[in-house]
């Protein structure tokens, strides 16, 4: 399932603007830990972006691969754009990159995903995050997570998943290491309290 455009049109899903958080006993190792940010929920499925598992490449090393800048402006990229984090968004089309962000910059590729995040898959923001014109809060996904039909509904129902609303912060937050702890820490619970085998008797 992918957003379109016209996202900000449609009714929203109840998962959509939702974090989503792996059970221990999640069988798919793609998910293992996982904390995930639902995009799009709805009758076709859902798609969101896995926002606590880093990523290898860098911000330059993608400015390099676009052909953006070359190797000498690499090397006199400013703080903000050398630092800014790429992580691996999911396991469907892992090169392929998407930037979730605050929504002070928009443009018009931008689809709104909540009041206050959008998602723009376009180059126009990353040229803007490397020109120090992008949003204040952002960070970028290689790839992400896709249900189909009822599938995500259905692993829910089988104690794969819990969900609670997002926050902007844990979204953002760079500190990966702790997130899943901090995401459940948002529904107060304690991992030490997740049965591997919730939910079956």
């Amino acid at each position: 399932m992918a957003l379109s455009s016209k996202t900000d049109l449609r009714e929203r899903g109840f998962l959509d603007g939702q974090l989503l958080i792996a059970m221990p006993g999640m069988a798919d190792g793609n998910f293992a830990r996982a904390v995930v940010y639902i995009c799009a929920h709805s009758d076709a499925g859902a798609m969101g972006f896995i926002i606590n598992r880093s990523q290898s490449v860098t911000f330059a090393d993608l400015l390099l691969h676009l052909e953006l800048i070359d190797r000498n402006d690499a090397i006199m990229l400013p703080d903000h754009a050398r630092h800014f984090p790429i992580q691996c968004g999911g396991p469907v089309e892992q090169n392929r990159g998407f930037v979730l962000h605050s929504d002070d910059y928009l443009s018009d590729s931008s689809i709104p995903v909540s009041d206050d995040i959008s998602l723009t898959a376009t180059l126009d923001i990353v040229r803007a995050i490397s020109d120090g014109r992008g949003p204040r809060h952002a960070t970028m996904l290689l790839g992400y997570a896709g249900w189909g039909p009822g599938q995500l509904e259905e692993e829910i129902a089988q104690n794969g998943w819990l969900h609670c609303a997002a926050t902007e912060s844990l979204i953002f937050d760079r500190s990966l290491d702790n997130k899943y702890d901090r995401a459940l820490a948002l529904m107060g619970i304690n991992p030490a309290m997740l049965s591997m085998d919730a939910g079956h008797a």
